[in-house]
């Protein structure tokens, strides 16, 4: 992992929630969630870091939205002190990243949670609950014409441990094309963090 430079608890919640926006299945939740808090997508589209009152209204969408801060949903037992940096992984260091745990992703990976397994997966057309995998056949494509995705979000009780905490759909577009580049990430790190990565 080549660390790029520090990153910070607003800048996560920042990128997280704008992934969140762009995201067909959490995108209606997150504008409710700014409608209900008086604010518009300009408070993720155009994050201004240094504002104070902005980065609170920030943290109360993604606590509305998720749990943030409340321990619970994907933020359940993740401590309040996290170191945040800017890091570049190879295709060997994105390999080893593990989703979330989850049911969904538990089933598509087969258990194991690793991206490499669930794109096998996807390949023989195991359909999990369901759901159509045509949007990660799309990322992968994406991925394969050279798109550049934002950067996943990644969080672990070191740099060696990493859960993706957000980018589930984007890591495995980059799995299914055999995790061709080195990738940029947000990376969060603490020790507290081995209950919630388990």
């Amino acid at each position: 992992m080549r660390i790029l430079g520090d990153s910070s608890e607003e800048e996560m919640v920042a990128c997280f929630l704008l992934g969140e926006l762009t995201s067909a299945r959490f995108g209606a939740g997150t504008r409710r969630a700014l409608a209900g808090a008086g604010r518009s997508e300009h408070l993720l589209t155009e994050a201004d870091l240094t504002d104070p009152a902005a980065n609170r209204a920030r943290r109360s969408v993604l606590a509305a939205t998720r749990g943030y801060g409340e321990n619970r949903d994907v933020f359940e037992d993740f401590p309040g002190r996290v170191r945040w940096v800017r890091a570049v992984l190879t295709p060997g260091e994105l390999a080893r990243v593990r989703y979330i745990e989850y049911s969904y992703w538990n089933e598509l990976s087969g258990g194991s949670r690793l991206p490499g397994d669930a794109a096998d997966r996807i390949r023989a057309g195991v359909r999990v609950f369901d759901v159509p995998n045509d949007r990660f056949l799309a990322a992968e494509r994406a991925v394969r014409q050279g798109e550049r995705f934002r950067p996943l979000i990644l969080a672990g009780p070191k740099p060696e441990a990493l859960v993706c905490l957000e980018g589930h759909l984007r890591l495995t577009g980059y799995a299914l094309a055999g995790f061709p580049v080195e990738v940029e990430c947000l990376v969060g790190t603490d020790p507290a963090l081995d209950r919630w990565a388990q």
